[in-house]
Formats: structure tokens, sequence, C-alpha cells
């Protein structure tokens, strides 16, 4: 094989590479506006009830090296605001869990609203501002409706 061909193989792999890490990061932590109409059952999950508000519902592996900062985040979240309630889902031995909610990664945050329709959901660790930018959006629409 020809030298030159060869580099030319190799920079366009990289170029590839590259492209494809560079969206792969921008949709990490994003917020993605889901229109769902199923509602979600908290004894599925092992919890007694949903917040009054709104419910960040935080899907975690044993192995997740990112999990426990964002479950503290949403914990504080959730802490901090009347009617917000957090529950975390370890995913490690309920595979069926992931799959009904198609988690491929995590953490995935889902934010429910008082009825436990979906409404938004995060893949990746979403950032505190993005968080509570969302549950403020939702409050504003519970008080219109």
């Amino acid at each position: 094989m020809d030298l030159t061909l060869a580099l030319l193989v190799i920079a366009a792999l990289v170029v590839v590479a590259v492209g494809a890490g560079v969206v792969f990061r921008r949709t990490q932590g994003r917020a993605r506006t889901v229109d769902s109409a199923e509602i979600v059952d908290p004894r599925r999950l092992g919890a007694d009830g949903l917040g009054e508000e709104a419910t960040l519902l935080q899907f975690s592996t044993e192995m997740c090296a990112r999990c426990p900062g964002v479950h503290r985040m949403l914990s504080d979240i959730a802490d901090d605001r009347e009617g917000v309630r957090h529950l975390d889902v370890d995913l490690t031995h309920r595979p069926d869990i992931a799959q009904h909610f198609r988690v491929l990664q995590t953490p995935t945050t889902l934010v429910l609203d008082r009825h436990g329709a979906i409404r938004t959901r995060f893949g990746g660790t979403p950032g505190r501002a993005v968080v509570e930018l969302e549950l403020s959006r939702l409050q504003e629409e519970s008080t219109r409706a």
C-alpha cells in the first residue's frame, strides 16, 4: 500500500471519529422535550408516590461514575423546591425498566409532571440551571392550566 494513501485513510478516519465525538458531546446533558401520553406508575419503580408538582426520575447503575454527583444535585434541587420529588432507580438488576424507558446511558433523567407524564428527558449529566429552568417552565404551565 502506498504511504500517501495510507495517510489519507488515517486522516479520513480521524475526521470521522472527531465528527462523531462532537455530535455525541453536543447531545449530552441537553433537555429534550418529550410529548408522551404515558403516565409513569411509581409502584413499578419501587416508589410510594410522585411529587405534588413534579418528579425528577433518575436512572442509574452501580458502575456509573457520574451518577452519584447527579443524584446529589437532583436531591438538592428537589429539597429546594416545594412539591418536587427526586426518585433514583438503579437499573443494574432491572433491565425491564431500562428497556421500557429506552435508557441507553446512565445517568438518564426524566422530568415528570404532577400526573406522572414524561415532559423532559436528559441523557448524560444535566446542568443544574437547565433542570431548574425545566421545572420552572413546568410549574408555569401548571399555573396557567
